[in-house]
């Protein structure tokens, strides 16, 4: 291990160790890949407050959209293989989208969230999510806020489902199966990069849990909130979502169950060649995080900026136009940075729903150990 190694991993570490013993956080999971190679393998706290069963590197949590990018890359690999183009009217694969309008919405719409179905009905419940044929025929006969490609609004849910249902209509498997076959097992992480994860591998699932103010946060909302239209009440991915044996083990490709080094690993593998595997070429790693899609968000009301299947930049101290990734409501994240080869994936249990503090601070950390090495 290389002295900058040592270095970003003692100061990651002690930054979580302080971050729990502050109370700020419960249990915290931080990996980090710097042009190819792991820097950071970090942990502390609690997966189970209740046993006090403690973080490992392989404890897996609830990720919630860290997932998003877990299935666009998915996608692209596919993409790379030429099994799909990413301007095919998804009603080419899958005839029953192309309801009410929608027969010009292409991939390239639904990566940048322009594909205008992030609609769901008000009544949806944790049981409807594990449903995979009632969501898909949800989402195909949902009528278009605006034509696709004229606007973009954040896919909450139906995201995973449209891409999950354009790579079992070109593959013929579930998007979980191509996960496991093309990207996990590749990379060695077959046990820890999960959408639904079998039963077998809950016992390494960390309990989420929330502070008293996001409950709080959350009913200080408006009804009309436009976020509700995306994600009804009751499948917001509180804590109480993120516990279901349920959802947990059900292919819902908006969100998943995995640790931190998988997902960076997983980024790293997009940058480059990791252990032997590299996912994309650098040419369509260009094109997948080149800026396809920005405006207003249609849903969350703030300026967006979106690659294929990636959000470009993060209100941050990491913040920049060779940033690309996804962030989840708990607080999780999982991003890579084409300018300084660095990825970083960060999973916690304290669902934190939008504040991403602690993100920040070990990104900032990391960020600034590496320029010094």
């Amino acid at each position: 291990m290389s002295d900058v190694s040592t270095k970003v991993q003692q100061r990651v570490q002690e930054a979580l160790d302080d971050l729990v013993g502050s109370g700020a956080e419960v249990g915290v999971q931080v990996a980090v890949y710097h042009k190819g190679e792991q820097v950071v393998d970090a942990v502390a706290g609690a997966a189970d407050p209740d046993t006090g069963a403690q973080v490992a590197p392989e404890t897996l949590f609830y990720t919630s959209s860290v997932a998003k990018g877990v299935a666009s890359t998915v996608l692209h690999v596919l993409a790379e293989r030429g099994a799909i183009d990413y301007d095919t009217p998804i009603a080419e694969v899958w005839p029953e989208f192309g309801a009410h309008g929608k027969e010009k919405a292409t991939v390239r719409h639904a990566l940048t969230h322009s594909a205008g179905v992030p609609g769901l009905p008000g009544d949806l419940t944790p049981e409807d999510l594990t449903d995979w044929q009632k969501m898909t025929g949800i989402i195909a006969d949902e009528k278009p806020w605006w034509e696709p490609g004229t606007a973009t609004g954040y896919h909450a849910i139906s995201y995973g489902y449209i891409i999950g249902e354009i790579v079992r209509r070109v593959t013929g498997k579930p998007i979980s199966e191509v996960l496991r076959d093309e990207v996990a097992t590749p990379l060695g992480v077959a046990d820890e990069l999960f959408f639904g994860a079998p039963k077998s591998a809950l016992k390494q699932v960390a309990k989420s849990v929330e502070p008293p103010y996001a409950a709080q946060m959350r009913e200080g909302m408006p009804a009309e909130f436009p976020l509700f239209k995306a994600a009804p009440p009751a499948v917001l991915p509180t804590a109480e979502f993120a516990n279901r044996t349920d959802v947990l083990t059900a292919d819902i490709p908006a969100g998943g169950v995995m640790s931190a080094r998988a997902v960076a690993k997983m980024y790293a593998a997009l940058l480059g060649e990791v252990d032997g595997v590299r996912l994309v070429s650098k040419a369509r790693l260009d094109e997948i995080t080149t800026v396809a899609q920005t405006g207003q968000d249609q849903i969350m009301g703030f300026p967006a900026s979106r690659g294929l299947g990636y959000d470009i930049g993060f209100m941050g101290p990491l913040n920049s136009p060779t940033l690309f990734g996804m962030a989840g409501t708990a607080g999780t994240a999982g991003y890579a940075d084409k300018g300084s080869g660095m990825t970083i994936a960060l999973g916690k249990n304290n669902v934190t729903f939008g504040q991403f503090d602690t993100f920040n601070r070990i990104g900032e950390i990391v960020q600034k150990t590496l320029a010094e090495g």
